[in-house]
């Protein structure tokens, strides 16, 4: 247990963002006397990325709530798997089924806005002849697929400052769905132009998972901090009692 008494809250940023996307959270779970922690995801692929997180968790003490945004949210469906994680919370994510893949989940419905905004780029992989492939977004196109209610000076600055997701990450399949055993939350950004909205509310309704709705584009924890803020907070809570 963490010093305050409670589950530590573990914040996953997605693709395409890093942990400061959580900059405004990370004081409201802190003012509610919440220990947190925010690592950097590699964004290499879903297995090892899961793999890094769950190594951080295990060092935990005590219970862990794991919050997931985006394409974090398929890492904490595989994560949090580890045994002290006792909740898990998706914003605006994939909450993939075992044995499926980001791509089969979204293949499932119309693609986003995001589709056509899509910058593929290789990068070198150490000890192969091969190079990977980095997926970003268009940075003219980036504030208002990502962050059109985010202040566009600062929907500016992350255009220019993403962290690419390999897109190897998009066609592993989850080899476990922490969902199925743990006690788990949804938020749906309604107004999301990068995840079609309906790839979140089937992965949240086929879990079953309390599912809120929020009025806001795909970064909703910078858009709508202190409803993010609640919605693990109640997760916390709910954990705690």
């Amino acid at each position: 247990m963490s010093r305050s008494g409670n589950p530590t809250v573990v914040l996953v940023h997605g693709a395409f963002a890093d942990a400061s996307s959580f900059s405004p959270v990370i004081p409201e779970l802190t003012a509610r006397g919440l220990d947190v922690v925010a690592p950097a995801v590699p964004n290499r692929s879903l297995l090892g990325d899961a793999a890094y997180i769950a190594s951080l968790v295990r060092r935990i003490p005590g219970p862990v709530v794991l919050v997931g945004h985006s394409y974090g949210g398929a890492v904490i469906t595989v994560a949090g798997a580890e045994d002290n994680v006792a909740a898990l919370v998706y914003l605006a994510g994939y909450a993939l089924e075992e044995g499926e893949s980001l791509g089969e989940l979204q293949g499932r419905f119309p693609d986003s806005d995001l589709a056509d905004a899509l910058v593929f780029t290789p990068f070198p992989i150490e000890g192969s002849t091969a190079p990977g492939t980095d997926v970003s977004v268009r940075t003219d196109k980036f504030p208002s697929i990502f962050a059109a209610d985010v202040e566009p000076r600062l929907a500016s600055v992350l255009a220019v400052s993403q962290r690419p997701l390999a897109a190897a990450a998009f066609a592993e399949k989850a080899p476990v769905a922490a969902w199925k055993t743990k006690p788990s939350w949804g938020l749906v950004a309604s107004a999301d132009r990068t995840i079609n909205p309906d790839v979140e509310r089937y992965g949240y309704q086929r879990a079953g998972m309390t599912t809120v709705e929020v009025d806001s584009s795909h970064l909703v924890m910078l858009a709508h901090p202190e409803r993010v803020a609640e919605l693990i907070h109640e997760a916390v809570r709910a954990t705690a009692r």
